[in-house]
């Protein structure tokens, strides 16, 4: 997919990089194995498009060398330009994929498509996180405890992501991303960092964690260079293990797998039935734990939706209402001109013309949404009626809120900016030569 600058609510100004990681032994080599990668590069945060395309691509070139590389480019180069809110049939390597690409990048593409069709593995939603394996098996240690990490997130807590890989933390790091949709992410995210990344020294230092930022590590060195950070996920299964008829996931250094926080305290309750359902689907075989892995994602999704619940019902209340609309013109003063019999031109002064003021929404006032908030609740299950409050209070302190009421007024405005009525009477007098 080509660049394309009149498309931009589609890219968010970073190159992402998708990678194929192979080894086998050779004898020929000192070391006694090949190793190759394969790397994809965009502007377009597609992980659900990209790692499917080197998932085939990758073993083709592994086979048959340069030739394939060839004829994935001629592929590419061939697509056109991504539409905000399309689906579009791609062709590779001899396959043909359907992709829907989002409105936006903030929003929310629904899984729900993929079970309405005949054939799901070749519809891709390209803004998910990839789905096999499981995501489920990443968190075996910490099931009770990822109501606790989505709490985080939206709260644009610092979150170091510990794994046995780089495809591990990398697809855990694109899910967690992806729960938060529609609100947008203000924070920075990294599925996998290293040492060497060039920005090692601005994001991993001495000081407390920028706001919001994720970062997929997998290196020991970063339990010690980030043990003040508030927050680590530790992905794997849990030390002791879990009966399964799946080989478990192990972490051999590092933190042990689970959650560990010094500072977060839980304010919302957790969904007991789809808990239950989630460890039972971590004994069970690998469909189990991808029906479970999609149920997780979608009561999270709702979980977002459910929490800006209240900050939309408000919001109607600061879109001015139809009689607003109809309100008189506002009157301005405004020379105006005449043309004398002689064909030159003079102005009379001024005089009161009609013109209707642009309309806009009303500005965010926090005391007003909380008394909103008290009369009508919330649907998310909060512990307390003072949890609520306080987790709001916290939302609206966070860069994400700064974002999200931006985006939601700039929509507005470009709205009631097209609805504005023109004025009808005449405003100025001018005389015909």
């Amino acid at each position: 997919m080509s660049d394309s600058t009149s498309h931009d609510s589609h890219v968010d100004g970073f190159i992402y990089g998708f990678s194929h990681f192979t080894q086998r032994r050779d004898s020929t080599s000192k070391r006694g194995y090949q190793q190759r990668s394969l790397v994809i590069l965009s502007q377009h945060p597609y992980p659900a498009l990209f790692y499917t395309l080197l998932a085939y691509l990758g073993q083709a070139f592994l086979s048959h060398g340069g030739p394939m590389l060839e004829s994935a480019c001629h592929n590419i180069a061939h697509w056109s330009d991504p539409l905000p809110g399309s689906t579009v049939e791609l062709g590779f390597l001899g396959y043909v994929f359907t992709v829907e690409l989002p409105t936006t990048v903030d929003a929310q593409q629904s899984s729900a498509t993929n079970r309405a069709i005949a054939n799901p593995e070749a519809h891709i939603l390209v803004s998910l996180s990839p789905q096999d394996p499981p995501v489920l098996c990443a968190f075996a240690a910490c099931l009770t405890h990822l109501w606790s990490i989505w709490e985080c997130l939206l709260l644009c807590e610092p979150i170091l992501v510990f794994g046995p890989s780089a495809s591990m933390t990398s697809q855990v790091v694109w899910w967690l991303r992806d729960l938060i949709r529609p609100i947008p992410l203000a924070g920075d995210y990294r599925p996998f960092f290293t040492i060497h990344d060039a920005e090692h020294s601005v994001l991993v230092n001495p000081r407390p964690p920028q706001a919001g930022l994720l970062l997929g590590v997998t290196n020991p060195y970063f339990q010690r260079a980030c043990q003040h950070w508030p927050h680590v996920l530790s992905l794997g299964t849990p030390k002791g293990g879990t009966k399964s008829s799946q080989p478990s996931i192990d972490i051999s250094v590092g933190p042990s797998p689970g959650w560990n926080t010094k500072t977060h305290k839980r304010y919302i309750g957790r969904d007991k039935d789809l808990l239950k359902r989630l460890e039972e689907a971590s004994r069970g075989n690998d469909v189990a734990k991808m029906e479970a892995s999609e149920a997780l994602r979608e009561h999270f999704s709702a979980r977002t939706t459910a929490f800006l619940v209240p900050l939309q019902r408000y919001l109607n209340t600061l879109i001015p209402t139809p009689a607003d609309r109809s309100a008189p013109p506002t009157p301005t003063p405004s020379s105006v001109n005449f043309h004398s019999p002689s064909g030159s031109l003079f102005s009379t002064g001024t005089q009161r013309t009609n013109v209707q003021p642009p309309l806009r929404m009303k500005p965010f006032n926090e005391s007003a949404f909380f008394a909103s908030l008290k009369r009508n609740g919330s649907p998310l299950p909060f512990k307390s009626n003072t949890k609520r409050k306080e987790f709001y209070e916290r939302w609206l302190r966070t860069s994400a809120f700064g974002v999200w009421i931006a985006g939601q007024e700039e929509v507005v405005n470009k709205v009631l900016a097209q609805d504005v009525p023109q004025p009808t009477g005449k405003t100025s007098l001018l005389v015909p030569h």
